[in-house]
């Protein structure tokens, strides 16, 4: 069962350390947007592991970027509040505190919805009710069952000829 408890409006995330961003919901449209304008920018890797990390640091930041709408705590080196622009998101998610936080509160619970609608539902009373034979049938018996070879077949105990 999908449980439809997702934001349908603009709210606020608490991401630690002073700091809080007003987002938009996040949809289909929006990480669909965000998947599209990553998968355009240029890697420059070494290593295939790093490669990785760009992408998925790219992904999250273009997401944030289409994302957030205000924010709060948010200032430069004299303290001074700045205005959410493109380069002060990007700079926000530089500082991985922040990434974290916003991946874990913004983008984890519509993974959880994606990964929620796999889910099989509860099978119907017995261990193999729902699902198909895998193993043919086994013939009917027709007789005695034939010895094994090198079994013992005499399982009698031996007699004593000592008498009393």
């Amino acid at each position: 069962m999908i449980y439809l408890a997702l934001h349908r409006e603009p709210h606020w995330l608490a991401l630690g350390h002073g700091v809080r961003v007003e987002v938009r919901p996040c949809s289909t449209a929006l990480m669909m947007a965000a998947r599209a304008e990553a998968q355009h920018l240029p890697a420059s890797a070494a290593t295939d592991a790093e490669a990785a990390g760009q992408r998925s640091a790219t992904l999250l930041k273009t997401l944030a970027r289409l994302a957030i709408l205000a924010w709060e705590g948010v200032g430069d080196t004299d303290g001074t509040p700045l205005p959410v622009t493109p380069e002060g998101i990007a700079a926000l998610l530089d500082l991985w505190p922040m990434a974290d936080a916003f991946e874990r509160l913004y983008l984890a619970p519509a993974l959880l919805l994606d990964a929620e609608k796999n889910a099989c539902g509860p099978a119907p009373s017995g261990t193999s009710a729902a699902g198909p034979s895998t193993a043919p049938a086994a013939p009917a018996s027709s007789g005695p069952v034939p010895a094994v070879s090198g079994a013992a077949t005499d399982t009698a105990a031996p007699t004593s000829n000592m008498s009393r």
